[in-house]
């Protein structure tokens, strides 16, 4: 009777063992058979274009050579390593090469988050999570995506040693590093250590508390030197925390916009959700826990990017308080664990992952990744190219395509290098708050023609001004030029 019991409790075991791999392997088939929407973030271009700078020259930028506004002028880029993965799996496999990448780092996101949270809770509810963080994120997927399981990992880990009431093993600390080199988000796992630490010493006994509390300074203050192990140093902590200083820009970019309420959104469901459970069941959190959820709260309700921490990083926070209120049925195994059990799982975990080659193989052989249109004004970009424009006014939305194609741009995603005040005036010329900005703009910048986008204020405000006229149209961009503008003759509109 006890070595069946045992047996049974073996085969739990490597099954369990197995959930986190085949829900990685479900979100990457998801992801890869949507990979089309994955192609909607026009700053996808200017990464690349970064990133195969990087590679070409083996260097890293350290000033602006993409904008004729901004030329010569101090940037630095942090999120480097990402943009060269991606750009190497672009010029290998075109537009499929970052449809992939970004699907890989969603599997890992996922199958680190299912493992951790098994750790605490049964795994039905930890693929529960999972499905709901990728519900809430799905709208989010953008360049930083391939820090996103670093993060996870990061932050389960820190969760995992404060439950224990323990310190950080050092060997975490390349993960701040990686992250770092990935993208400037890593600040947000900085800012996590302290109040994590507070949840490890709030609960240890009380004669250890100062020593464990000084481990956690210790690692804190080794985290913040694993952050600036990156080709820029300390100029990265400066380079990811000039974005928090663009005001209200932020609140004109859409992704650092506020959550909107005014339709229903999955992220208001699951706000609705946590608040209800947490009066249904009567969840009692530590201080620091509280502090936690807040925070990650606050932070997805003020910037829409910060939905995926919520998402990711919550379920992690909870996952010790809800372990403790739901038990585990079955106790774990600790001598059931044999070598036969462990050959099965593996050539099990090869079967999982050769059926998703296979899949991508077979799906990329019927199917090519398209970057969505609306961000690639194409035939407005050609005929600008035949009228040799030089100077081009354009829409902020428009800067990376431009990159992409060797085009000097007025404007781009990256809001950091040109500052709160001017891409405000931008914005206020050419969505029609302060219409009489834009022929200041127009005047100062020596602009030869505009490139703005069709269904903005922009194209009406110039069809009204005075030594400007529209010669090209069609549904994604509108172009002007100057009335004395020697070139080819007007091309006529779409």
């Amino acid at each position: 009777m006890s070595l069946s019991f045992a047996n049974s409790i073996a085969v739990q075991s490597r099954t369990r063992a197995l959930v986190p791999l085949c829900v990685g392997a479900g979100a990457y088939l998801f992801f890869l058979f949507l990979g089309d929407s994955l192609l909607q973030d026009s700053d996808s271009f200017w990464q690349i274009k970064i990133g195969q700078w990087i590679l070409d020259h083996g260097a890293m930028p350290t000033t602006d050579f993409y904008s004729f506004t901004r030329m010569g002028a101090p940037w630095i880029s942090t999120s480097w390593l990402s943009q060269v993965a991606f750009a190497f799996s672009h010029a290998q496999w075109g537009w499929a090469g970052p449809v992939i990448l970004t699907a890989v780092a969603l599997a890992l996101a996922v199958a680190i988050f299912v493992h951790l949270l098994d750790a605490q809770i049964e795994a039905p509810r930890a693929v529960l999570f999972a499905t709901l963080a990728l519900l809430l994120s799905i709208h989010h997927v953008l360049s930083r995506i391939l820090a996103l399981p670093v993060m996870v990992a990061w932050v389960g880990l820190l969760m995992a040693a404060a439950d224990r009431k323990s310190a950080p093993s050092w060997t975490w600390l390349p993960l701040m590093a990686l992250w770092a080199n990935l993208h400037g988000g890593f600040v947000l796992g900085l800012a996590l250590v302290g109040p994590i630490s507070l949840e490890a010493v709030e609960h240890a006994e009380k004669g250890r508390r100062l020593s464990l509390f000084m481990r956690w300074v210790l690692f804190g203050i080794g985290a913040l030197i694993a952050s600036c192990c990156t080709p820029y140093g300390w100029r990265t902590l400066q380079g990811a925390s000039n974005v928090l200083r663009l005001g209200e820009l932020l609140s004109l970019i859409c992704e650092w916009m506020p959550a909107n309420f005014a339709t229903f959104t999955p992220f208001e469901g699951a706000l609705l959700a946590l608040i209800a459970f947490g009066y249904y069941r009567g969840l009692v959190l530590s201080a620091p826990r509280i502090f936690l959820i807040l925070f990650l709260t606050w932070s997805a309700l003020t910037h829409v990017r910060s939905i995926e921490a919520f998402a990711f990083l919550v379920p992690l926070v909870l996952a010790r308080p809800l372990g403790e209120m739901f038990p585990r049925r079955t106790p774990d195994a600790t001598g059931a664990d044999r070598w036969p059990a462990r050959t099965v799982t593996a050539l099990a975990a090869l079967m999982i992952v050769a059926a998703g080659w296979t899949s991508t193989s077979l799906y990329m052989g019927h199917h090519r990744f398209t970057f969505t249109m609306r961000q690639t004004p194409v035939a407005a970009v050609d005929l600008l190219e035949r009228r040799k424009v030089q100077r081009i006014f354009n829409a902020y939305q428009f800067g990376g395509y431009l990159i992409s194609r060797d085009i000097p741009v007025f404007v781009d995603g990256r809001a950091e290098l040109y500052g709160e005040k001017f891409v405000m005036d931008f914005f206020e010329a050419t969505e029609g708050r302060k219409p009489e900005l834009l022929p200041r703009l127009l005047d100062e910048y020596k602009i030869d023609a505009t490139l703005l986008v069709a269904d903005a204020p922009g194209p009406q405000i110039l069809d009204q001004l005075k030594g400007w006229k529209r010669i090209y149209a069609d549904d994604i961009a509108v172009i002007h030029v100057r009335d004395t503008a020697d070139g080819a003759a007007a091309a006529p509109s779409k």
